[in-house]
């Protein structure tokens, strides 16, 4: 059980990894570079409110080293490769534990329906206080933003979880209630809103950020789902 538990969910993340570097090269990864162009020149230049940028992320004083980033070119990629798969390997760890907990058949249907969950609750639900951001955003407190992802991703999954396996009809409205309360307080806000790029950049990355998102959880949930039916059958 836990061979083909393991075996599937690193079948999935390779599936994973590769469609997802391959979809992030041609929609975000522009963006973003373009950003960053943006950014460099706003630094550079006066009334910019990311004037301040670099000592912001000093967090060691007038000293102290400038954050590590990776170069342009075949570094840059290869950690996001990198990054994709130990995202794909634990997403899917995720989902083919959900589903070995819940007990119901494991197949490629349940899994893309888990998959499709876990993007609502962990990506769609918190951009919705928290979009994605492009490189010279202005954002609030780290600490504040990350608490309250964390809160509206847990608040999100167990809403869902009473509003589809709740037997009685106030089940599911306590599930409506608990993914509406993050909403209802309200995410961290930003110091400001002035950016260096472009406002529709923004836009543009919010979306392909969801669809990178969306591809993400669903393929896992698929992939690991089959994987461990097919695996199941010949154990």
């Amino acid at each position: 059980m836990f061979r083909t538990i393991v075996f599937s969910a690193i079948g999935a993340a390779l599936v994973v990894c590769a469609v997802v570097s391959a979809l992030q090269f041609f929609t975000t990864e522009p963006l973003i570079l373009h950003a960053e162009q943006f950014e460099g020149a706003g630094e550079a230049g006066p009334g910019h409110h990311h004037d301040a940028a670099a000592p912001a992320h000093d967090h060691g004083g007038a000293t102290g080293a400038a954050e590590w980033e990776p170069s342009d070119g075949f570094e840059r990629t290869a950690w996001t490769v990198l990054a994709n798969l130990l995202v794909g390997a634990a997403v899917s760890l995720i989902l083919l534990a959900l589903m070995v907990l819940k007990g119901d058949r494991i197949d490629a249907r349940h899994g893309l329906l888990w998959g499709a969950a876990g993007f609502v609750s962990a990506s769609l639900m918190p951009a919705l206080g928290l979009p994605p951001e492009l490189p010279g955003t202005p954002a609030g407190d780290l600490v504040d933003r990350q608490l309250w992802w964390v809160a509206t991703a847990v608040a999100s999954a167990a809403g869902i979880a009473l509003i589809a396996f709740g037997a009685h009809w106030a089940l599911k409205l306590a599930g409506l209630a608990l993914m509406v309360a993050p909403h209802v307080i309200g995410a961290p806000v930003p110091p400001g809103h002035e950016v260096a790029y472009p406002g529709s950049l923004a836009g543009e990355f919010v979306i392909a950020s969801l669809v990178v998102s969306a591809v993400l959880w669903t393929l896992a949930g698929v992939c690991v789902g089959w994987l461990h039916e097919r695996l199941s059958r010949t154990a």
